[in-house]
């Protein structure tokens, strides 16, 4: 219950660092919604593998480069998933806020996101 609680702590974290990175780069740049939320997600996944890393799971027992290979591997999957529902929320409702696509789109993959990081990444 403790892993799954800082799991969730991360993944706030992590959402506070796709939403602010989002929301900055849209109004910063010129990119737009969808590239801007590619690099707010990669930004997000860094933020979230020092967390999980350090505090929620602790370090896995293989060397770094496995363990960071197979965390993106996870992460990319749970990114893929995050973005499509993002990109079709977003073109379902194109008024809408990008932040508010980014935060249901995250919840509906925190699941993903669970799963892959706590029995391929962090498994005992």
């Amino acid at each position: 219950m403790k892993r799954l609680f800082l799991f969730t702590i991360a993944g706030g974290l992590g959402f506070v660092s796709d939403a602010g990175m989002l929301a900055f780069l849209i109004w910063a740049t010129p990119i737009g919604p969808f590239w801007a939320r590619v690099v707010a997600i990669a930004f997000a996944m860094c933020a979230t593998w020092i967390f999980n890393r350090s505090l929620t799971f602790g370090r896995s027992g293989r060397s770094l480069a496995s363990e960071g290979a197979r965390y993106g591997g996870v992460g990319i999957f749970s990114a893929l998933v995050n973005y499509a529902i993002y990109s079709a929320i977003l073109i379902a409702f194109p008024g809408l806020y990008p932040v508010i696509a980014a935060a249901i789109a995250s919840v509906a993959a925190m699941g993903v996101s669970w799963f892959g990081y706590s029995r391929l990444v962090f498994g005992r």
